[in-house]
């Protein structure tokens, strides 16, 4: 029988509080569904892609929405705002120098599978996470 993908999702508002609210979600969210194993490679690409949001998405007044969706052994994490500036998850990699633009090369080394999509007004940065299955940690796959 093939499992059903399962999803979870939250908007925040444009505000510098709201990152940190973000990963309380995602934290949250991934206990909840047991897959704890890549939590430090999803709670870094989710604090980088809703910093990318909130500063260069997100316009004044508007929120952005950060999803996870568990499909099998895989956690796809988005996160979607409504601005209107094109970005390229395979952008190169910031100057030495810069302060900043280093956020989507760390998602795209972190992560799986990285992409973005465009939506009718603004886009969605995903990254796909392979994951072990709670069962794995228990001893229950198959032993």
């Amino acid at each position: 029988m093939a499992l059903v993908p399962v999803s979870q999702h939250r908007r925040f508002p444009r505000s510098r509080a709201s990152v940190r609210d973000a990963l309380v979600f995602v934290r949250q969210v991934l206990a909840d569904w047991g897959h704890t194993d890549r939590l430090d490679d999803i709670t870094l690409c989710v604090s980088e892609l809703a910093t990318s949001a909130l500063l260069h998405g997100a316009p004044p007044g508007r929120e952005y929405c950060v999803s996870l969706t568990l499909d099998g052994s895989a956690i796809r994490l988005a996160v979607r705002d409504s601005g209107d500036r094109q970005v390229s998850v395979d952008a190169p990699e910031a100057d030495l120098e810069a302060c900043s633009g280093r956020g989507l090369h760390l998602v795209r080394e972190v992560a799986d599978d990285t992409g973005v999509s465009q939506d009718v007004v603004g886009r969605s940065v995903w990254a796909v996470f392979k994951t072990v299955s709670p069962s794995a940690y228990t001893g229950e796959a198959g032993h």
